[in-house]
């Protein structure tokens, strides 16, 4: 149990295993600085204490999606530069340039109002910013015809400076695609008529699959928290010689045991008969802590002593029931929902097979409810 919590769950983040996979990370970017993405709360792992640990290992800069986020570290007394990787609202501008924190802008209102909130509450020198392109994702930024006027627009002011270029790719995690390197080639177009800027384009998949693009600067996600963006990604870490250690493990205690006889279903619903006289034990955690209902429709397991553990009923909102069979399990043994045990794994990938997703949506959903003990 985390410390300071009276719920038997809480999650275990490994902070030197974020220190080991920046340095990893790093050493793969050289010559380009490593910018630790630590937005949505690192993830779900806790965004001041990877931030710090991220930094210690190698990264130079941290990245979040909101102004919020970025105000967290900074009230912590983190100063490594910060960028905000989607253009700050109307009620958010000012803050992030009082907090010294860096502006992601793609439209003439938000350059308007960047230069506004530097004449406001700005230190007197140039705030600096960086421009998006819409290289092909079309999810938010600049059309790369509307790049030059908004450079020029931001060369323009004295309160503005243009510190980089940056843009996003679609589908990176997936090696045999040509439309990352039609992305990188757009992009690198756009940039050529811009005044010199720092240019950066790679996420993790980025940094791993497709060395060209790793430009000036990587931002790395999922890859500082242990895992590859896809399984086609993997082998290419392989050949570079590194290796990434998932950081999280999700832990919990039996709360309660009970016999149960094989006509009898357990949970809402009575969905599925057991179909065996078993051990059923219950855990304290549900879907409002992460686990999604479909788990259970998907036969997904937890870790009981050292073996796998089929849910057997429908999962509530605050607890999950498991068949541990004829196997002696007492209230207060732990539970792994992700981790190791007596040599049985269960990773967020495991998780992100079993309910048809990845493993950025499975770390990203373990709620607040959960405490996080940083080692």
């Amino acid at each position: 149990m985390a410390e300071g919590s009276r719920r038997p769950a809480w999650a275990e983040v490994d902070l030197g295993a974020i220190a080991a996979n920046a340095a990893t990370l790093a050493r793969l970017a050289g010559p380009a600085r490593l910018c630790a993405v630590v937005k949505a709360d690192a993830y779900g792992h806790g965004a001041v204490p990877v931030a710090a640990a991220a930094l210690r290992g190698g990264a130079a800069e941290l990245a979040v999606a909101l102004v919020d986020e970025g105000v967290e570290l900074r009230e912590a007394g983190i100063t490594a530069p910060v960028l905000v990787l989607s253009e700050p609202a109307h009620e958010a501008m000012e803050e992030a340039c009082a907090r010294d924190l860096t502006p992601t802008l793609y439209t003439e209102g938000g350059v308007d109002l960047a230069e506004a909130a530097s004449r406001a509450v700005g230190n007197g020198t140039p705030w600096p910013v960086e421009l998006k392109v819409d290289s092909g994702m079309h999810r938010v930024g600049a059309d790369p015809a509307d790049v030059p006027g908004l450079v020029e627009r931001i060369e323009e002011s004295s309160w503005l400076a243009l510190q980089g270029l940056w843009t996003h790719f679609a589908v990176a995690d997936e090696p045999e695609s040509g439309f990352t390197e039609l992305q990188l080639e757009r992009f690198l177009a756009v940039a050529k008529h811009c005044p010199p800027a720092r240019l950066h384009a790679a996420n993790s998949a980025g940094l791993i699959a497709w060395p060209a693009s790793r430009l000036d600067l990587v931002r790395c996600g999922i890859a500082l928290y242990g895992y590859a963006p896809s399984a086609a990604v993997a082998p290419f870490l392989e050949s570079e010689g590194a290796s990434l250690r998932p950081a999280l493990s999700w832990k919990a205690r039996v709360t309660l045991v009970r016999r149960v006889p094989a006509d009898d279903a357990v949970s809402y619903g009575l969905r599925r008969p057991l179909g065996h006289d078993a051990t059923v034990a219950t855990i304290p955690l549900g879907y409002a802590d992460g686990i999604p209902r479909a788990y259970f429709e998907q036969e997904g397991e937890v870790l009981v002593g050292g073996r796998p553990r089929r849910l057997c009923g429908t999962v509530t909102m605050d607890q999950v029931m498991v068949d541990c069979g004829d196997d002696g399990v007492q209230p207060g043994d732990e539970v792994v929902l992700i981790g190791e045990q007596g040599g049985a794994r269960l990773s967020a990938d495991d998780w992100a097979a079993r309910l048809g997703t990845i493993s950025y949506e499975v770390v990203t959903r373990i709620g607040p409810r959960v405490p996080r003990l940083h080692l």
